[in-house]
């Protein structure tokens, strides 16, 4: 139970550090919070103390496959939002990293079949 509120507090001073950033002059560095791998660094401690190092290594390669989800997100926000208010923006750049996910996910199990 304690370690699920450690990772609650880690979230929640997550959002407090953009929330603070976004109000500074150097805004931009709001975007460089979310990038640190607070999460991975979770995941990849959980699979590799509950699994085998070379499953904490295909982890880490889904991790890099994955930025390209992210990185569809952030292009359509860029794009759409010269178009769309704030809102329509942000609903149909998720939309698009749902996607990509959903590509990449069955791209992954197609091409990289889980090892038993």
């Amino acid at each position: 139970m304690i370690s699920l509120f450690l990772k609650c507090l880690l979230g929640a001073a997550a959002v407090l550090l953009i929330a603070l950033l976004s109000k500074n002059k150097s805004f931009f560095i709001a975007g460089l919070v979310p990038l640190f791998p607070t999460f991975a660094l979770i995941a990849h401690y959980i699979v590799g103390a509950e699994r085998t190092m070379g499953d904490l290594r295909i982890t880490a390669l889904f991790g890099l496959y994955s930025l390209i989800p992210y990185a569809g997100y952030l292009v359509s926000v860029y794009y759409l939002s010269y178009k769309f208010s704030l809102v329509w923006t942000l609903s149909l750049a998720t939309v698009i990293w749902l996607a990509f996910a959903f590509v990449l996910l069955l791209g992954w199990v197609k091409f990289h079949p889980a090892v038993a």
